[in-house]
């Protein structure tokens, strides 16, 4: 892969080494199993331009995206627009997060966004780096990369990439197939390119 081929993908091309490193150390090595990262990451990091998790819900927002937590608008209402207040919330309690403030602490970063102290303590673990001390080092690209090259290989997506199994593979990441369409068009365009 070069710095040409991620500016024909519209991805800043400082984004090289990072990728590198991280197909390097994770054998996401064929131009199938990088357009499918790619792909994918495109996807969940608005083109690789958003690290972090935007929880600036509304009211209206919390009650439709987590209605088990906010079960009506007025509900949600002391929430509007606080996203340290809403992660607090909607992560208290599960992944990990037993400490106050663990929710906004531990909310989603990087490419493929790591969520929950537990799994900013496994990538630590797997990486050699105190993500839980200080977990906006997932902000930066080189972690970034990293610690989604290890979430898509602890979940073998490599194999789903082989198989070309979009379906399969937004599902582990994503819990379901939300933007797959949008997906799968990152990843044929990254594709395209890699294989000109």
């Amino acid at each position: 892969m070069t710095e040409d081929q991620l500016e024909q993908m519209h991805i800043d091309p400082s984004w090289l080494e990072p990728l590198t490193a991280a197909f390097n150390r994770f054998e996401i090595n064929t131009p199938e199993r990088q357009a499918a990262f790619i792909g994918q990451c495109a996807h969940e990091s608005a083109n690789f331009k958003t690290l972090q998790e935007n929880l600036n819900y509304s009211a209206k927002g919390l009650n439709a995206t987590w209605p088990s937590r906010f079960p009506s608008e007025d509900a949600a209402q002391p929430f509007h627009r606080q996203p340290e207040k809403i992660a607090n919330k909607v992560y208290s309690g599960r992944m990990g997060n037993t400490d106050e403030g663990d929710g906004w602490k531990f909310r989603g970063r990087g490419l493929i966004q790591l969520t929950g102290k537990d799994n900013y303590r496994l990538a630590s673990d797997a990486l050699g780096v105190d993500f839980v001390k200080d977990p906006d080092l997932v902000l930066t690209k080189e972690y970034a990369a990293l610690t989604a090259a290890w979430y898509w290989n602890k979940r073998n997506l490599n194999k789903e990439a082989d198989a070309k199994d979009f379906t399969g593979m937004t599902k582990k990441i994503n819990g379901g197939i939300i933007g797959l369409a949008d997906r799968v068009a990152h990843i044929n365009s990254a594709l395209n390119v890699l294989t000109a």
